[in-house]
């Protein structure tokens, strides 16, 4: 019976709650601060953020970085897969730990050809 009951605690077991209703708001509050993070970035916009690394901004990255995070989490929390068997949770995560960075190669690298060919002046900016 034990182990069937779901898992209260978040962050790896660094945050434990006591019932499941607990654990939905904390979630939901971790996600809402991790939303209002990227908001309030994108509205800023801090000039040290706009640096470049592998031709994109540091910004793009962070926005990135959070987006995959709060994903992690709705799957995680939400959509129980956390509750889920080894085989389940391998057959539902490592496609996607395989295809979103395939994914975001094909798309920063099309878009840096794209960006290039439009520098360049081959074709005009009129979109």
């Amino acid at each position: 019976m034990a182990a069937e009951e779901h898992k209260l605690a978040i962050f790896r077991g660094l945050l434990k709650f006591r019932s499941n209703q607990q654990k939905i708001w904390g979630v939901l509050i971790f996600l809402s601060i991790v939303t209002t993070i990227e908001v309030a970035l994108g509205i800023i916009k801090p000039e040290i953020l706009m640096g470049s690394f592998l031709r994109m901004k540091f910004l793009n990255w962070i926005f990135i970085i959070l987006t995959i995070v709060k994903a992690y989490y709705i799957a995680w929390d939400f959509m129980h897969i956390r509750d889920e068997r080894g085989g389940l949770k391998n057959a539902i995560v490592l496609p996607l730990v395989i295809l979103i960075p395939y994914l975001a190669f094909i798309l920063l690298l099309e878009a840096d050809y794209i960006f290039d060919v439009m520098d360049m002046g081959f074709v005009a900016w009129n979109f």
